[in-house]
């Protein structure tokens, strides 16, 4: 894990962003996602200077979660580090609406 992915994974684990679980490091296929919140079927992946030499296979990797109905949400490392706010906010922005009743009816 990255210096990144950890400052990351701290605004993320237990809970804290609208009470949805994150999984670092979880396998989907053939592929390791950096962050998955499985219940939303959402990958978050962050990406540093090395992706701009493998953008082909970022696509194809990109391509294979989406065939699986997973959304891909793509990171430059420098948002999380100049951005945290705004990286939590867009994710945050993507969950799909579900509504929670606070009782049985």
């Amino acid at each position: 894990m990255t210096d990144v992915e950890r400052l990351l994974w701290q605004a993320l684990r237990g809970k804290q962003l609208n009470g949805h679980r994150f999984r670092r490091q979880h396998p989907i296929g053939c592929y390791i996602a950096d962050f998955a919140c499985i219940e939303q079927q959402l990958v978050i992946e962050l990406d540093g200077g090395q992706h701009q030499e493998q953008i082909a296979y970022d696509e194809r990797r990109t391509a294979s979660l989406l065939a699986k109905a997973w959304r891909v949400l793509r990171f430059w490392n420098n948002d999380v580090v100049d951005n945290m706010e705004g990286v939590l906010s867009m994710i945050a922005e993507n969950f799909k609406h579900t509504a929670i009743l606070p009782f049985p009816l």
